[in-house]
């Protein structure tokens, strides 16, 4: 009975970790080129897309843990769910996880002292991390490719992902409707650059990788310029506040009800 029972649960665990590869797999994997470099991104279209319709664009960027060219990390977080088929069927959008290179990023920052007493340095106007310039070639690439809702493109991202957010809005003030970045930071002085999209901010006020600070002070900063935005703090929580901010029931519907 025992082995029996062993085979069973075996089956189960493949079983489930075949449900897991194949929803991943409506990702298309895809590699964007620009002047003989390259980022590998993931695009997942909509249930029934049709090409002559306009689709809202949700662009995610994940984190440090994720970078690679493997073009598979970057789906660890938040990529599931944009696959249920509820939210599928109610928020039909294109939905893009470029990768970033192992030891690049997304925006220049350094860091000074060592873990847990360091403190990021964010800039104000730094030159664009070649990833960056990446990231926006292929931004250029889906709008010649797609017929884009060019109202709606959204940009999200977690932990070095979520600086990534501040700095692509502040460096493309004009072209987000709503931004969602989850324990990020910035250099409050380029606040300025951000009042046009939505904004929602989340982290946890245990964050002891990015403390809860770089977070708050970029609220407080755009909130004095006049940025709509809403923030989220998790009591007791620590750097994954993505898994809060993905549980918020109304996450999507407050994203896709924004339009510049």
């Amino acid at each position: 009975m025992k082995c029996f029972a062993s085979i069973n649960l075996v089956l189960l665990f493949l079983f489930c970790g075949s449900i897991v590869a194949q929803d991943l797999s409506e990702y298309q994997k895809k590699v964007f080129e620009k002047n003989g470099e390259s980022i590998p991104y993931r695009l997942l279209l909509p249930k029934d897309f049709d090409a002559s319709k306009k689709y809202p664009l949700i662009l995610f960027l994940h984190g440090s843990g994720e970078r690679g060219n493997d073009n598979e990390a970057q789906l660890v977080h938040g990529s599931k769910l944009f696959l249920k088929d509820e939210l599928r069927s109610k928020y039909k959008a294109i939905v893009v996880f470029p990768q970033c290179k192992a030891q690049s990023s997304w925006a220049k920052i350094d860091v000074e002292g060592d873990f847990p007493n360091r403190e990021f340095i964010f800039y104000k106007d730094a030159e664009p991390t070649n990833d960056m310039i990446l990231l926006e070639g292929l931004l250029k690439h889906l709008k010649k490719t797609y017929k884009l809702d060019k109202k709606r493109i959204y940009v999200g991202g977690l932990s070095m992902g979520g600086m990534g957010t501040f700095e692509l809005v502040r460096r493309n003030p004009k072209m987000f409707a709503a931004a969602l970045p989850i324990c990020g930071g910035a250099n409050p002085e380029i606040s300025k650059k951000l009042r046009k999209p939505y904004w929602w901010v989340f982290h946890g006020s245990d964050n002891q990788v990015v403390p809860e600070k770089y977070s708050s002070q970029m609220v407080k900063a755009m909130k004095a310029l006049g940025a709509d935005v809403k923030y989220s703090v998790y009591d007791g929580v620590g750097h994954n506040s993505w898994d809060n901010a993905f549980a918020e029931p109304e996450l999507l519907a407050w994203l896709f009800s924004k339009s510049k």
